[in-house]
């Protein structure tokens, strides 16, 4: 199999070493690539003692994705237990339903003590998750012993080493076991309640995003309101103190009135206003004056339309007098 794969790869060379550390069985689980494909592996796990699958056997399937271990695995039953569904991949925080919950860290080591570790929870509805009863399970469990997987040759009977009560576990199943108790059980979650949860959430969505829309659309017209007011007060102001300075171009500002402050500060506030976000035209755009440019030109086009006019009227004047001389 070495001879088919470039060594150099990260997944090739973890997958490796990881086949050589679970080449031989333990009474908890067993697990190896197939000859053809280092990609799959087929497993072989015990039941969780003084639960409902204690005394079951159990195979499965791992498809490891080329991007492992930066990715999960998909984990697939192949053995009738009442917990999982057979040959559908199963919804765990371990599995490629859950890539976000997923740690380089982790190994197949931790996905097989996992899965034992899964066993004896509620389903919840979650993808590929059973409620069998503890009698079926138990019943499933007994049966469990007499399957034999025809893809790896496998024998359920021989696949594990037998259970001693005084068997010590190695230091690499203490430190798998530590990682597992990392995983999240609340990462098992159904798609169907996902899209359920975004459906019911859709319409307080489109209602937020409708008052979002109302108050942009009410918010010029507030400035604009506003700007006249100041407009308004600072107008009086420079009346009655005969003033043509802006507040804002007055470097004293304690000689401002309180009237004038209040307005400085509104002014200084809408412009950091503006300066975050674009706003439609303010009062000030629309009450721009007319361009002076454009008002000379409308002045000159008349006093041009008048020349004219009164050039015509004198030529016409002239040729009737003319006229008049010559008849005479």
């Amino acid at each position: 199999m070495e001879g088919q794969y470039n060594l150099r790869n990260p997944a090739v060379k973890r997958l490796m070493k990881e086949a050589q550390e679970l080449k031989d069985p333990t009474e908890q689980y067993h697990a190896q690539p197939l000859e053809d494909n280092l990609f799959e592996w087929h497993f072989t796990v015990r039941g969780p003692p003084d639960s409902d699958f204690d005394g079951g056997v159990y195979h499965g399937r791992i498809v490891l994705p080329p991007e492992y271990p930066m990715k999960p695995p998909s984990i697939i039953l192949l053995t009738p237990n009442g917990r999982f569904e057979v040959g559908k991949k199963i919804c765990l925080s371990i599995s490629g339903h859950h890539p976000e919950t997923w740690q380089p860290s982790w190994s197949i080591r931790t996905a097989l003590l996992a899965i034992i570790g899964f066993m004896p929870t509620k389903g919840e509805g979650a993808i590929g998750s059973l409620d069998y009863t503890p009698d079926e399970r138990k019943a499933l469990a007994k049966k469990s012993q007499d399957f034999n997987c025809e893809n790896c040759g496998s024998r359920m009977r021989t696949a594990l080493l037998p259970s001693t009560a005084s068997s010590i576990p190695s230091l690499a199943d203490v430190e798998a076991k530590e990682l597992a108790k990392q995983i999240s059980f609340k990462a098992e979650t159904s798609s169907a309640n996902t899209a359920a949860a975004e459906t019911s959430s859709a319409p307080n969505l489109v209602k937020n995003a409708n008052q979002e829309t109302q108050v942009a659309e009410q918010l010029p017209i507030a400035q604009i309101n506003a700007e006249i007011e100041d407009m308004r007060e600072t107008d009086g102001d420079d009346a009655r103190t005969g003033t043509q300075e802006s507040s804002q171009s007055r470097p004293n500002t304690t000689s401002l009135s309180p009237r004038q402050r209040r307005t400085q500060q509104q002014r200084r506030a809408q412009q950091q206003q503006q300066a975050r976000r674009p706003v439609s035209p303010s009062y000030t755009q629309v009450r721009r004056p007319a361009n002076t440019n454009q008002i000379g030109s409308t002045v000159l086009i008349v006093i041009l339309t008048l020349a004219l006019a009164a050039l015509i009227f004198r030529r016409i004047y002239m040729s009737h007098e003319y006229r008049f001389d010559y008849e005479l």
